[in-house]
């Protein structure tokens, strides 16, 4: 199998490779876990997951000249500023970024079955090699290309810089899934990245729009996903509006659209809400330890209890989920409440005779209450004034997507942002797109990687003030490279 570089003109692969990925996707495997999985799926009560979330944004604080600074990695800011703030945990985020790499064989030597779930943003790979922690890179290879471990560890794939997709152009959503399934293949090899079947969305963001979950759902299924993880207050039952009943059984995601298509994909629900706590205490493993099998089609299936939470981002990640990890892997390991990974479990589940349209239905937040109005097919403006109708009467209804937090808003007070984001991203698509530009040049890659970078949450999560800044001047600089070499 052709494999692909990890760098090309000194920046992360990202784009150029466009069509030998389709390929190797369309040539993968069925199955992944299952035919090595020693889990007896007929015979255990239930199954727990976990996810762990790792992101350092890129911003242009290398050297003080906002303007000319170089782009780096958060994480070597705080390396080289340990004096300020929480800056000195940086060794310790280096530390948890491998890790897994470390437990998972010390784990398996035991005999024992360990299951970890793991999400990298694209900007948190190219920021560590490029700080030369290539330490980082062989432990993360040791799990995910030695046949002996790779059972014990999921890819899952996400947005490469980290983009909230209810609030980023759909066109550009889709370049970030595509850019980051590049980089991945180039670090580990296209194979590891045929057994990627699952997809993580940056800050659990889920759309709620139509239209945009529509692309949304469309861009992971043409990507070559075969599942999502969603938030369970992001969704809604078709019937009732009201959350899942049976969350922790896998769904099936219903996007429709103003012209009246219709997609799906399978959903694993991520319960509660976003608590680094809830993985640090293998919450999920106790969780399961309580529930027995359920019925769905007619059949006994167990139960999975699933969360995700940052890898690295406070004091139980940092510290408490180490040792709580390998006592609950000793103690579930060969138990009747084994850990799994969602792909291994769906395998399982499909293996037993279940079909993915047995599965419950779901749809975004919110959209009942415009299928009640609004017959799917009656355009876009239609669905406009629909909106804007719902908008007036309820003050809680809303289009920009459903998160782990609710309480934030990914788009109000952030027009300084979004603006300049909404004009490289036209900008992008007029200059390189539109025009047929190969995704192969050089100038394009360079243009995109700006532009992914730009599209970055951190941009718009800590509220206005430096962050704000570093995201306008990503903008400008994609705006001038668009303007120079195009």
């Amino acid at each position: 199998m052709t494999e692909i570089a990890e760098y090309v003109d000194g920046l992360p692969n990202i784009c150029g490779n466009e069509k030998l990925i389709d390929e190797a996707l369309k040539q993968r495997p069925a199955e992944v876990f299952r035919p090595s999985s020693p889990i007896a799926f007929d015979r255990i009560r239930s199954a727990c997951a976990i996810a762990l979330h790792m992101h350092q944004p890129l911003i242009p604080a290398g050297g003080g000249d906002l303007a000319s600074a170089e782009i780096i990695s958060n994480l070597q800011y705080m390396m080289e500023n340990q004096h300020i703030g929480d800056n000195h945990n940086a060794p310790v985020f280096h530390w948890c970024y491998k890790r897994m790499g470390e437990f998972v064989p010390q784990l398996m030597q035991e005999g024992k079955e360990p299951r970890v779930m793991l999400e990298y943003s694209g900007t948190l790979f190219h920021g560590l090699r490029k700080m030369g922690l290539n330490d980082v890179f062989d432990s993360l290879k040791t799990i995910t290309c030695n046949p002996e471990y790779r059972r014990a560890v999921e890819w899952l794939g996400c947005p490469w810089g980290h983009a909230v997709a209810p609030s980023t152009p759909s066109q550009d959503f889709r370049l970030h899934v595509k850019a980051w399934q590049q980089h991945f293949a180039g670090i580990f090899g296209i194979e590891a990245l045929q057994r990627v079947r699952g997809f993580s969305p940056s800050e659990m963001a889920l759309p709620n729009h139509p239209d945009v979950a529509y692309e949304y759902v469309k861009t992971l299924k043409d990507c070559g996903y075969l599942w999502v993880l969603v938030q369970e207050h992001t969704v809604e039952r078709p019937d009732n509006g009201r959350g899942p009943d049976l969350k922790h059984l896998p769904h099936r995601l219903v996007c429709r659209n103003a012209a009246g298509e219709s997609i799906s994909i399978i959903a694993i629900v991520k319960t509660q809400g976003s608590d680094t706590k809830l993985v640090a205490q293998m919450q999920p493993y106790y969780e399961a330890q309580g529930l027995s099998r359920w019925e769905l089609a007619g059949k006994s299936v167990p139960p999975l209890v699933t969360q995700i939470a940052d890898g690295e981002n406070g004091g139980v990640m940092m510290n408490e989920f180490p040792p709580k990890f390998m006592e609950v892997v000793r103690e579930a390991s060969g138990s009747d409440t084994p850990m799994m990974n969602a792909t291994e479990y769906l395998e399982f589940l499909f293996g037993s005779g279940i079909r993915e349209s047995d599965l419950p239905e779901l749809q975004p937040i919110h959209q009942k209450k415009i299928w009640d109005r609004f017959q799917p097919g009656d355009g876009p403006e239609k669905l406009a004034r629909t909106i804007e109708e719902l908008k007036k009467e309820d003050h809680r209804f809303h289009m920009e997507g459903g998160s782990w937090t609710n309480d934030i808003s990914w788009v109000r007070g952030y027009e300084n942002v979004l603006g300049p984001m909404e004009e490289a991203s036209v900008a992008f698509n007029t200059k390189a797109i539109a025009t047929g530009v190969s995704p192969a040049e050089a100038r394009y890659r360079k243009a995109l990687f700006h532009l992914l970078t730009a599209q970055t949450s951190c941009y718009r999560y800590w509220g206005q003030g430096l962050w704000t800044d570093y995201g306008r001047e990503l903008c400008r600089r994609t705006l001038a490279i668009l303007q120079q070499e195009f």
